[in-house]
């Protein structure tokens, strides 16, 4: 149901349900908050991806099925379990990278909302297709509003129609989109940058986009506590000696897809 594979600083999470296009049911929404809420602190990168032709197909029907017959307390807590897996993929420290194709309806435009870079393959279809059953995208909504504004969610949110990767990455639901040999070169970058950079900063640095500073005041003291760390006098230190910092890790090769049962 769901695969986690480390390869030194980089975790693959691969949702493994390909049969039903990898939907969620409440076990995979558990075992999705359970491996990102326990990554270590080498856990630098998290590729999420999605087994065979599609990243995720939203919910998954024998699941919503049984939800119709939940008492309106349990249906809290049922999606409560959900709001909670975006919260914690979005808040954790690691840069998050999810690969995008075949179909991403849903729940899997929240994971795109989630992550800090979704790269698209073209020829991927999205949707928020909750309307289409009576729904509302209401537990994914808070992530995909930050990514797409208001105006873009409006439409979407509300007309169910299907668009494709080009106009995700139009309104910012796609970091990037193209074929699969561009994706690669720049799954690659991504990871290389990433690698290169500052651990804690990147989690700082998250947060400050999260719950951007109130007030200068507020914006000087998160950066002078950050200058005042270990990490950025080591990084300025290693760049005024040009040197490589101590935090610099070497990136492997990264492919956009990674095949079933392939050692990490």
């Amino acid at each position: 149901m769901l695969r986690v594979e480390r390869e030194g600083p980089i975790v693959h999470i691969t949702l493994n349900r390909p049969e039903v296009r990898n939907a969620f049911n409440d076990e995979l929404i558990t075992l999705l908050t359970e491996a990102f809420a326990s990554l270590q602190d080498s856990d630098r990168v998290v590729i999420l991806r999605g087994e065979g032709t599609s990243f995720c197909a939203g919910g998954d029907l024998e699941w919503m099925r049984r939800a119709a017959g939940y008492t309106f307390e349990e249906n809290v807590r049922d999606a409560t379990a959900l709001s909670n897996l975006f919260k914690t993929i979005a808040e954790t420290e690691a840069f998050t990278i999810a690969v995008i194709q075949g179909h991403c309806f849903g729940g899997g435009c929240g994971l795109a909302a989630a992550v800090d870079c979704s790269l698209a393959l073209d020829g991927t279809i999205f949707s928020f297709s909750e309307v289409k059953l009576g729904l509302i995208p209401a537990t994914i909504g808070p992530f995909v509003m930050k990514r797409i504004g208001e105006g873009h969610a409006r439409r979407y949110f509300g007309s169910g129609e299907i668009f494709d990767a080009s106009d995700a990455y139009r309104i910012g639901l796609a970091s990037e989109h193209g074929e699969q040999p561009d994706l690669e070169k720049k799954l690659g970058r991504i990871v290389k940058s990433v690698l290169a950079s500052g651990q804690e900063a990147i989690g700082q640095a998250k947060q400050l986009a999260l719950n951007p500073p109130a007030t200068g005041e507020e914006a000087a003291t998160r950066l002078a506590t950050v200058r005042a760390g270990a990490e950025a006098k080591e990084g300025i230190d290693a760049f005024l000696s040009k040197r490589p910092a101590g935090y610099v890790a070497e990136a492997p090769q990264v492919s956009l897809f990674r095949p079933a049962g392939e050692p990490a």
